[in-house]
């Protein structure tokens, strides 16, 4: 008689897990508390797996196994039962890990990870090898170790991922910063969280291979602080002691036999964030085996996720940019730096309890123009009403672009980077992000031309 295993939440990660499940010959049932999507419902109703939906009922407790989705917390009440009925519990990574042939780059860390993802998967893929997408970015890994065999795997993992492993061992790990997030689901103890992210390395060897930011005031000090053994490449902006270091000019690396130079400007990246994703994609593609030409050259074709610095269109010598994925403050810090020109910044939306003092002195050195793009806009008006010598307010993206390109000069940036949820007027920030970009290619395919740019003092 085949293993009886639950799949508890029906996401991504939850259908993936069922669908590995029972392509190693599991008896699978799936649980969720809500309604399951129609996507996820096809896949499950193809693969002949049983599920239910809108509440977990008793049918999930005869099981050998329970594999729970990562936005599962364990004080849920699904979670009590299943501890009181002493069933085994694993998460989708975990369970996938068990059973894939291939190696691991798992990248995490509070901000960047879905560039260093993306860029790391397109230096192997780029390179010819065998190599999948997957996590938090793509398919889930179950769903990925499910179809076929790579030789590859690079994995964006969350912190709720990680909490869920227990042998999940990778043979590369990045760690890119850590910052305050999530804290509700760690007791508001930043200390649960750092020790979340640091599971990434807790049974790497010395076979493996641990890449970090030195310069990260938690990241760094932690790996400094921790017993690793994993084989360490410290990444950095200003040590030029590290494995990869900026040089003020150039990006150096000294990683697995190879030493060469390349500038970011021969790379489609802006920004000194971009330079910490691009050295930590550029260690783990040489140690997986990539040679220093196919990293130049991929570095000058990478593509990067919509909704991060997405440059949509130039109007008139001003540039539009789309950065609705900076969702916080310390995203927005990033978004600032990567720009010399004047700004026309597009901010606002559900504040998260930001802290504006983190972007005054950037944003008064840079900012001509904040346009607030929100329901309720006081706290940042407030803020910035003595910092930026012209703000206006908006809930229409139609109006917002006029008004920004109104609103520049030649050279200038309209930098939509919001540092606030997009709920309030927006699905999601993707929302955000593709309505904006739509009604700056109107505009543009307008054909304003000749228009007079105001003068600022």
């Amino acid at each position: 008689m085949s293993k009886r295993v639950t799949i508890l939440g029906s996401g991504e990660s939850g259908t993936g897990a069922a669908l590995l499940a029972k392509a190693k010959g599991y008896d699978v049932f799936v649980s969720d508390q809500g309604a399951i999507r129609d996507v996820y419902k096809a896949d499950l109703i193809n693969a002949g797996i049983a599920f239910e939906e809108g509440g977990h009922s008793d049918r999930i407790l005869p099981a050998d196994l329970i594999i729970k989705s990562p936005g599962i917390p364990d004080k849920a009440e699904v979670m009590k039962r299943v501890r009181a009925a002493g069933i085994p519990v694993l998460d989708e990574i975990e369970f996938a890990f068990r059973y894939l042939k291939g190696k691991v780059i798992a990248i995490t860390g509070t901000n960047g990870k879905t560039t260093t993802t993306l860029l790391t998967y397109h230096l192997l893929k780029s390179a010819g090898l065998n190599v999948a997408l997957a996590g938090n970015v793509g398919e889930s890994l179950a769903r990925k170790v499910a179809v076929g065999d790579h030789d590859w795997y690079v994995v964006e993992i969350s912190s709720f991922q990680l909490d869920g492993t227990i042998s999940f061992r990778p043979h590369i790990g990045i760690l890119l910063n850590i910052t305050p997030d999530h804290l509700d689901r760690y007791e508001y103890k930043m200390e649960n969280y750092i020790n979340s992210k640091f599971r990434l390395v807790q049974n790497l060897t010395t076979h493996e291979h641990f890449i970090y930011y030195a310069d990260d005031a938690v990241a760094g000090h932690e790996a400094r602080k921790r017993k690793i053994t994993a084989d360490q490449v410290a990444v950095s902006l200003t040590d030029t002691k590290t494995k990869a270091y900026y040089d003020g000019q150039q990006m150096v690396f000294n990683v697995a036999g190879h030493h060469f130079r390349v500038a970011q400007a021969d790379t489609t990246l802006k920004g000194p964030h971009n330079l910490i994703n691009t050295m930590s994609a550029v260690s783990a593609a040489l140690l997986a085996g990539v040679s220093e030409q196919a990293v130049r050259a991929a570095l000058k074709t990478f593509k990067n996720a919509p909704h991060r610095l997405e440059s949509v269109a130039v109007i008139n010598g001003v540039e539009f940019v789309n950065d609705s994925k900076a969702t916080n403050v310390d995203s927005v810090v990033y978004a600032l730096g990567s720009y010399q020109q004047p700004l026309v910044w597009i901010a606002g939306g559900i504040d998260k309890g930001n802290d504006y003092e983190l972007i005054k002195e950037e944003v008064q050195k840079k900012v001509h123009t904040l346009i607030c793009l929100g329901r309720d806009n006081e706290k940042l008006k407030k803020f910035f009403g003595g910092v930026v010598p012209k703000i206006h307010e908006t809930q229409s993206v139609k109006e917002l672009v006029r008004l920004a390109l109104q609103s520049a000069r030649q050279g200038d940036v309209v930098l939509l980077s919001p540092a606030c949820a997009s709920f309030d007027l927006f699905k999601n920030y993707e929302d955000r992000g593709t309505q904006f970009r739509e009604a700056v290619l109107e505009l543009k395919g307008e054909g304003i031309q000749n228009r007079v740019f105001e003068n600022r003092e």
